[in-house]
């Protein structure tokens, strides 16, 4: 299962992230591959290895809106309608 996060600080890293999701969401990230886009609203699509569509689901839920690091989160389910 996968989850995309966008809008993170440039500077965030992969320790702080894996960090967020395993405090937040529960969730233990596999890998995590990042999306700089333009260097302002940067992105990255965290894969999970064992997560099922409902616990990804609730980890979106948790993870949208959430404000880190002076910036207000958007999270979402790949695919999802």
């Amino acid at each position: 299962m996968r989850l995309w996060l966008v809008n993170l600080d440039p500077e965030t890293t992969d320790d702080e992230l894996r960090d967020l999701v395993r405090r937040i969401a529960r969730l233990e990230v596999a890998s995590l591959t990042r999306v700089p886009g333009d260097g302002v609203r940067t992105a990255v699509l965290l894969e999970f290895e064992s997560a099922s569509r409902v616990s990804v689901e609730d980890a979106q839920q948790r993870l949208n809106g959430l404000h880190w690091k002076h910036r207000s989160l958007t999270a979402y389910v790949p695919g999802m309608k």
